[in-house]
């Protein structure tokens, strides 16, 4: 059954919509004070309205071409390329899961003892059983799944409503524009502080894409465009008012100082100590609706490559509910991987972030670059519009790569490497030559980064 014009919405609002909301509070003002923070915001909201509308033009002008982020980079830049852009995205996806597991686990504990901050023996647990509950539930069909997700994500909505209501009647001005540029506090110069932001924005817009992955299974391609800017709009109005509202609520350093996830800590000052239950509840459901939709999107996002060669058949195999049954088994092994690592490092939630949002990087300056080429060279003519959407894109998506930094470039590298092997396997099986002299020079730089990133690793001048 294809999907319909809804259930794509609810795609795109129900993989951003994560728990990054409601961890925004304190990362955002750990790192930025309100002045760079709205700067931040403005550039964040044309780059990111760029980029979706880059994925909204593509799905109309280019409907042949199938799993957005990676159709779009193999079709611009190679079969390596596509193949690079399918695997970050994957990876970032499965990762970010893991967040929400540990996350999910964190707001669990607001109830119960023994979860901690979701990486105690306890939570990984029950998180593993979970994440095997999510696998099973998949398997049972992707369009069922689509279907409880559309639910689920109207369900979310809801608590973020009432934070802004009550968020706004305790809104003090004097709070708000206290140490406005953060000169006080010594959080470095504006631009410091706007790329220090920037970063954690990425995280709460992955998804935007969403529905381009799932075009193939679309009931019309038009749907795919215009579930992308909907859903587009709709988070970035709710993100604007949770964050901006937040430090109306609290002095600064009283909001870098709360735990996750730190929007209950914002209601509680602004509405008393039921706010803590009340957020905790919310982000259990909204947690539950994210870590369906991401499932989803990495089950889908291999497939395509595996039906076509660039990746072994087996991961785009489907059962009879077409659910690409050895994706879903390589992606669920991961996190169950990443879980266990989770509770033996005591990596947090905002470490996991950090590195699915520097892995979905490159899927990003690949789709916008290739729409920037495509506009170009136009049969039609250059349309001035589309080339300007694609400067735009390509600019915020290059700048992206450097507000992350070189630290998490390296592991991007560490993280895209692992996947070679399966590439070059269906590519022999093909009958296909793996590489290019070029696709061979950019093996080789992931190789050194990969390297450089262990030894950091290992001499702990690299961390996570």
């Amino acid at each position: 059954m294809k999907i319909s014009l809804p259930a794509l919405i609810a795609l795109v609002i129900g993989s951003m919509i994560g728990g990054g909301i409601f961890g925004l509070p304190s990362q955002m003002a750990a790192v930025a004070a309100p002045g760079p923070l709205i700067i931040g915001w403005l550039i964040t909201g044309i780059g990111m309205l760029m980029l979706a509308k880059v994925y909204q033009s593509l799905a109309v002008k280019r409907p042949e071409i199938e799993a957005g982020v990676y159709g779009y980079a193999k079709e611009g830049f190679g079969t390596y390329i596509g193949f690079t852009s399918a695997w970050g995205y994957w990876v970032s996806g499965w990762m970010g899961n893991v967040s929400y597991l540990v996350l999910l686990m964190s707001a669990v504990g607001v109830f119960l003892p023994g979860f901690g901050e979701g990486n105690t023996p306890l939570a990984i647990a029950v998180a593993s059983v979970i994440l095997w509950g999510y696998h099973i539930l998949i398997l049972r069909g992707i369009h069922e799944a689509s279907v409880i997700n559309t639910i689920v994500t109207v369900a979310k909505i809801m608590p973020l409503v009432v934070f802004g209501v009550m968020a706004a009647i305790a809104f003090d001005i004097d709070t708000f524009s206290a140490d406005f540029w953060g000169q006080s506090a010594d959080a470095g110069s504006t631009v410091d502080q706007i790329k220090a932001m920037m970063l954690v924005t990425v995280w709460v817009f992955i998804g935007v894409e969403g529905a381009s992955v799932f075009s193939e299974r679309a009931k019309s391609r038009s749907d795919v465009g215009r579930a992308t800017i909907i859903g587009f709009a709709s988070v970035l109005a709710l993100l604007l008012l949770v964050n901006l509202l937040s430090y109306g609520v609290l002095a600064r350093d009283e909001l870098a100082g709360l735990p996750d996830p730190s929007l209950s800590g914002v209601l509680t000052a602004a509405a008393g100590p039921w706010g803590a239950k009340f957020i905790a509840a919310g982000l259990i459901i909204t947690l539950i609706g994210s870590l369906l939709a991401w499932f989803l999107m990495c089950a889908e996002i291999l497939r395509v490559p595996a039906t076509d060669g660039t990746l072994p058949s087996w991961l785009g195999r489907e059962n009879r509910h077409s659910t690409p049954v050895g994706t879903m088994w390589l992606t669920s092994s991961m996190v169950q991987l990443m879980l266990l690592w989770a509770g033996i490092g005591g990596a947090g939630y905002t470490d996991l972030i950090l590195l699915a949002s520097a892995l979905i990087l490159l899927p990003y300056v690949f789709s916008t670059l290739f729409y920037l080429i495509d506009s170009v060279r136009s049969r039609s003519g250059i349309n001035f519009a589309e080339v300007t959407v694609g400067v735009l894109a390509s600019v915020y998506s290059i700048w992206l790569l450097y507000a992350a930094g070189p630290k998490y470039l390296l592991f991007v590298g560490l993280f895209y490497l692992p996947g070679t092997p399966f590439y070059v396997a269906a590519r022999r099986k093909a009958g296909e030559k793996p590489f290019t002299p070029v696709e061979t020079a950019i093996l080789i730089v992931l190789v050194l980064a990969s390297g450089y990133a262990v030894y950091g690793l290992a001499t702990g001048t690299l961390s996570i």
